[in-house]
């Protein structure tokens, strides 16, 4: 399994998951807070 990005592919997939969920928490807890805060721009 393990060829020239043997080692960077798992890592490439474990921030990939790490990006996708931080994409889907995210704005689940910073909509409610800027509309608490009211309008940023």
């Amino acid at each position: 399994m393990y060829g020239v990005f043997g080692g960077f592919t798992r890592w490439a997939v474990v921030f990939l998951i790490i990006f996708v969920l931080f994409f889907l928490l995210i704005p689940g807890y910073a909509a409610p807070a800027a509309t608490a805060a009211g309008p940023v721009c």
